[in-house]
């Protein structure tokens, strides 16, 4: 058998780990260095766009630009087969916004985890780039309890950030009002997201949950949510109002760096934690293990009520059909017996002087008629 062709010439592809609105993340293995990898894949037609393609490049320079513990390590970058592709590092798969779908996050881990992103983006920002994309999604949990911060695909540098006339890029949740209204992205508008992110994974729902854009425009910039402390009065207030601060509609009154945020969250009453944050499970594999055997394994639970009901159903039949020839049998029977027995001559009994018993005689036979008429 021939050997599956290598991507690179080196990464050997395996499964989906997930999917964006541009491109895909695969687990793959190198083969070369001998580690796990994760691969993001522009979609067919995706690689062909020049806007998209500019957006692929800017994500593999800026991050490639930046070491830090808390962003996800580029590692290799290239073209197969006309197609490019980015070789990152592997992580679990998950991301914070898996942790905010079980509920609301402890505060303690939520204070770890805004800690790490706003070290990330401290970075970036002293080099000069915004990210621009800072959502749930984009924050993905470590197997050693630490998050990496993910998707640089919508960077910036910060002296030349703006974008083309009347485009607006990102994830309108997590938008800052002026960033709805046109103005060009800074760095005031990382720290908004962060905010949003921290309030959501308190509050464990979106702080914007309107699905209409318009609607959701309009309660960002005239319909701030309320207070995290009026949602989950049991947050540590001074973490709460880190959270409300962050992500004000004012922008003078929001944090004016990362480093000013950091300073506020270590303030914070309280050990931050050192221990792994809770990875979710992953969800089930769609085939049995290859190992098994090949089968299509049905819900047991189900199967057994789906026969039960059948045979109730079966037997209450069963039941009915005995019961009614039962009933009839006997109906048959009774009416043949009475057919059968003549009722005796009627004796009636004349009160007279002297008393008298008369008979009444049968009544006579009558031949049966022939015919009709």
């Amino acid at each position: 058998m021939l050997a599956p062709e290598l991507l690179g010439g080196r990464y050997e592809m395996r499964g989906v780990l997930g999917r964006g609105g541009m491109a895909e993340v695969r687990d793959a293995w190198d083969t070369a260095a001998g580690r796990p990898v994760a691969i993001k894949l522009l979609y067919p037609g995706y690689d062909t766009h020049p806007d998209y393609l500019r957006r692929f490049w800017a994500e593999a320079e800026a991050a490639a630009a930046l070491n830090h513990p808390n962003i996800v390590a580029v590692y290799d970058r290239g073209l197969h087969r006309g197609a490019p592709y980015l070789v990152m590092q592997r992580l679990s798969g998950r991301s914070l916004a898996d942790l905010i779908a079980q509920g609301p996050v402890r505060q303690e881990y939520v204070r770890t985890m805004l800690t790490e992103v706003l070290s990330a983006l401290a970075a970036a920002h002293a080099a000069g780039i915004l990210h621009r994309d800072i959502k749930p999604a984009n924050i993905l949990l470590g197997e050693d309890g630490h998050v990496k911060v993910a998707d640089f695909g919508l960077a910036k540098g910060l002296d030349t950030y703006r974008t083309e006339t009347g485009q607006i890029m990102g994830t309108m949740a997590y938008m800052s009002p002026e960033r709805l209204t046109g103005r060009a992205a800074t760095v005031s508008d990382d720290l908004y997201a962060v905010g949003v992110v921290g309030h959501e994974a308190l509050t464990g729902r979106r702080a914007f949950p309107q699905e209409n854009l318009v609607a959701l425009a309009r309660a960002i910039t005239e319909e701030p949510p309320p207070p995290v402390a009026v949602q989950r009065p049991d947050i540590d207030p001074q973490l709460a109002a880190i959270v409300d601060r962050a992500m004000t509609s004012e922008e003078p009154a929001r944090f004016p760096s990362a480093a000013a945020m950091l300073a506020e969250l270590a303030d914070v009453s309280g050990d931050p934690v050192t221990g792994p944050i809770p990875i979710p499970p992953a969800p089930p594999p769609a085939t049995p293990p290859a190992a098994g055997p090949s089968v299509i394994v049905v819900p047991q639970p189900v199967l057994v009520r789906r026969r039960s009901w059948q045979l109730v159903a079966l037997v209450a039949v069963a039941v009915a059909v005995v019961v009614g020839l039962v009933v009839g049998a006997l109906a048959f029977f009774l009416g043949a017996s009475s057919q059968r027995e003549q009722p005796p001559p009627v004796v009636t009994t004349v009160t007279s002087t002297p008393p008298v018993t008369t008979t009444a005689p049968a009544p006579p036979e009558v031949p049966p008629r022939r015919g009709y008429g």
